[in-house]
């Protein structure tokens, strides 16, 4: 399916969320820094663990108000959110007002709202996509993420930091651009009518959904193969989730103006800054280039070795960024540590399909999410933690994080080795 094939649905969507991601990977990676700098490394990994929960809480109920209020009613309310926090943010880094609060307040608003978009968003593309289409749909929204993630950053290390205010107007104006095209040019998906058995899930408070969403994790508690599948993925998600948090802060404070480049009399300089946005650009490159052929690659190997692999691969990318502060040193550690993250990614979705029972594939999925959703709310306090034992042990610790990942990987297949195949049996639901 040719992207001049597309619905016209997805064609806006196409374009506007591109320059949203681009603005949002402009300014994302260095809020750690600023945050840092602005309430100290304890107060700062403290705030950013409030602000994950706070988004944690906003995905459960996401996808219940696109489901009840439908998908452009979510997506219109969350992108003109957007431009009206975007405009208090900036007044927060204006010539008139510079408050760390109201940044910090305007920071985690933005999270909400994006909680709110992207299910909505997901959900629209089930909505008007053939089933034989909709992975490679999804793949060019994928692969247009990766590329606001290698141009957003360079950008981002000129604007930031120079420039913020205007950056930040610039993202107001594209937020509330995005609203005009949502509302004038995209039309409603979400199925007009219901059956007879969702109308009472329709008719659900949201916190009584929100309830039933908790409780339905506990799913978790009764398969210990699945268990340790989390645990694991927890532990190793405390390596790359500090890509724009730990790494984000040791390079500004750590890493010096340096000489990147001599050729005869030209000579490029770069600062810890500086070669942080670059080398987020290689990560966002990398994935975007080899994540086809490095999934094609490692499907050759066992999934056990690939998952162990990876998190061997993790623990010495994220060793090598707190033993140096040298630029192409640098470079090397974000290779290997881009390595061990497309080792994993493309096969790990068909590893939890083949866990769980045929009944319950929705509700392992979403239990699985906990991987990262309790691994992002963790990884804030290596930001604290260097406080008290230095960078360099900071690194040594999270590397033995991940470490510790492989070993829960090496139990979990010696577990599903003596159990059967999954069969189905009945849901929570069904239960009661």
């Amino acid at each position: 399916m040719k992207i001049r094939d597309w619905d016209r649905n997805l064609k806006i969507r196409l374009f506007g969320e591109g320059l949203m991601n681009v603005l949002f990977w402009m300014f994302f990676p260095f809020m750690a820094i600023y945050f840092a700098k602005s309430f100290g490394k304890e107060s700062a990994g403290i705030l950013l663990v409030l602000s994950q929960l706070l988004g944690v809480f906003a995905n459960l109920i996401g996808g219940y108000c696109a489901d009840r209020y439908g998908r452009k009613k979510m997506m219109l309310f969350s992108a003109f959110g957007q431009g009206i926090t975007f405009i208090l943010f900036a007044y927060a880094n204006s010539p008139w007002l510079d408050s760390p609060v109201l940044t910090f307040i305007c920071f985690s608003v933005l999270g909400i709202f994006g909680s709110f978009y992207w299910p909505a968003s997901h959900a629209m593309v089930a909505d008007i996509v053939p089933e034989k289409d909709r992975n490679k749909v999804f793949a060019v929204f994928y692969t247009a993420i990766n590329i606001s993630v290698v141009i957003g950053p360079i950008l981002g290390g000129i604007f930031f930091f120079q420039y913020r205010f205007g950056l930040l107007l610039f993202a107001a104006f594209a937020s509330l651009l995005l609203t005009w095209l949502v509302s004038n040019y995209i039309r409603e998906t979400a199925p007009e009518k219901r059956e007879k058995s969702l109308v009472k899930d329709d008719e659900m408070k949201w916190h009584t959904f929100l309830w039933n969403q908790l409780r339905d994790y506990r799913i978790i508690a009764k398969d210990k193969v699945f268990l340790l599948f989390i645990v694991a993925g927890v532990l190793i998600a405390q390596t790359f989730m500090q890509l724009d948090l730990l790494i984000a802060v040791y390079m500004n404070e750590m890493v010096p103006k340096q000489t990147v480049l001599s050729i005869f009399n030209w000579v490029v300089e770069a600062d810890g800054k500086t070669i942080f946005s670059w080398i987020i650009a290689e990560n966002g490159l990398l994935v975007a280039l080899l994540t086809v052929a490095m999934t094609t690659w490692m499907n050759k190997y066992k999934e056990r070795n690939v998952f162990m692999m990876s998190a061997f691969t993790y623990a010495i990318g994220i060793l090598i960024f707190g033993t140096t502060q040298h630029v192409w040193v640098l470079f090397a550690a974000m290779f290997i540590f881009t390595m061990a993250e497309l080792m994993a990614v493309g096969i790990q979705e068909g590893f939890v399909s083949k866990l769980a029972p045929e009944n319950m594939r929705g509700q392992y999925f979403a239990a699985a999410s906990l991987r990262f959703t309790i691994g992002r709310t963790i990884a804030p306090l290596a930001i604290p933690l260097t406080s008290l034992i230095g960078f360099s042990w900071t690194f040594t610790v999270i590397s033995v994080l991940s470490l510790a990942g492989a070993l829960c990987y090496y139990l979990m297949f010696y577990l599903r080795g003596k159990q059967p195949p999954p069969a189905s049996v009945p849901s929570i639901e069904a239960a009661k």
